[in-house]
């Protein structure tokens, strides 16, 4: 069994802001407590407001909130842009590069049926590709 990964010769994406991974069914984007501060200051609320209106706990963990339509919160509702992309979680910063969208070809193809950037636009060496796995394992 080898350990070279499919995607060796790299891969491509850039981000269209279509908002389609910050939607679609029930999920979770895992903030820390680094996450939330900067997203506060961003948003210009109190900590402890962001928490309570954007934030929810999952077990020991926290997550941002979505919509019953299953949009995140921080999702522009007619543009369907990120409001805080600048200070996106790390989850989101890290899209579409999940161990779960890269462990195979298959998986990479799926992500390119949900988002339209992946496949696209800018090069990501394998390196960049690991690096970027191994920020969070989704």
């Amino acid at each position: 069994m080898s350990d070279e990964k499919w995607y060796k010769d790299g891969l491509r994406f850039k981000c269209t802001q279509c908002g389609n991974c910050c939607s679609g069914p029930e999920g979770y984007v895992w903030v820390n407590e680094e996450e939330i501060v900067q997203i506060a200051e961003f948003i210009g609320k109190p900590v402890d407001q962001m928490r309570a209106e954007h934030t929810r706990p999952v077990g020991k963990r926290t997550s941002l909130k979505e919509f019953s339509s299953g949009d995140c919160t921080f999702l522009h509702p007619e543009t369907r842009g990120c409001t805080i992309y600048p200070v996106r979680p790390r989850q989101c910063r890290t899209w579409p590069f999940w161990n779960s969208n890269i462990d195979h070809p298959e998986s990479w193809q799926a992500a390119q049926q949900v988002c339209p950037g992946a496949g696209k636009g800018n090069f990501f060496s394998l390196e960049e590709i690991e690096a970027q796995a191994a920020i969070i394992r989704l």
